[in-house]
């Protein structure tokens, strides 16, 4: 069975949704940051807030190139997770607590890039979903193994 071939519209609101998402990414992260004390886990939410940047401008080059206006801010789902990374940190939820709401964020990011790369894109756009997925993948499993570490 052949998959279907999305329009160039859906594919630019698919990649406006990762936009938007990564934006969170980079904002959350990089609060995560200013609230953990962990100079490591510091370090590492710099670290991927800096390559959620990157990738908004890489997701909103593929949109330029498919006919598409990029998307230029982050979502109001993302602006409550990063609200209540504060309220954690806020209430001495601690470090494990912070990370613990970063990999929330990382599951949300891993799961739409699965339901993008389930589609049949065009190879530039393809290519660049594959290489931030595996990116994203990887940071879920080092925030949920920092997150397993600490709690041991």
């Amino acid at each position: 069975m052949s998959k279907a071939v999305p329009k160039a519209n859906e594919i630019i609101d698919e990649l406006n949704d990762l936009i938007e998402l990564c934006r969170d990414g980079q904002k959350g992260f990089a609060e995560a940051s200013e609230s953990i004390s962990d100079n490591q886990w510091k370090t590492f939410c710099l670290e991927q807030s800096r390559q959620r940047a990157r990738f908004v401008g890489e997701l909103q080059q593929q949109v330029q190139w498919l006919g598409g206006d990029p998307e230029n801010s982050g979502s109001a789902t993302g602006a409550m997770h990063r609200a209540w990374i504060n309220l954690k940190s806020a209430l001495g939820g601690g470090d494990a607590s912070i990370m613990a709401a970063c990999e929330t964020g990382e599951d949300t990011a891993v799961s739409s890039y699965k339901d993008l790369l389930e589609k049949d894109l065009p190879t530039n756009v393809r290519h660049v979903i594959e290489q931030q997925y595996q990116s994203v993948q990887d940071s879920h499993d080092r925030v949920k193994a920092m997150r397993d570490s600490y709690s041991q």
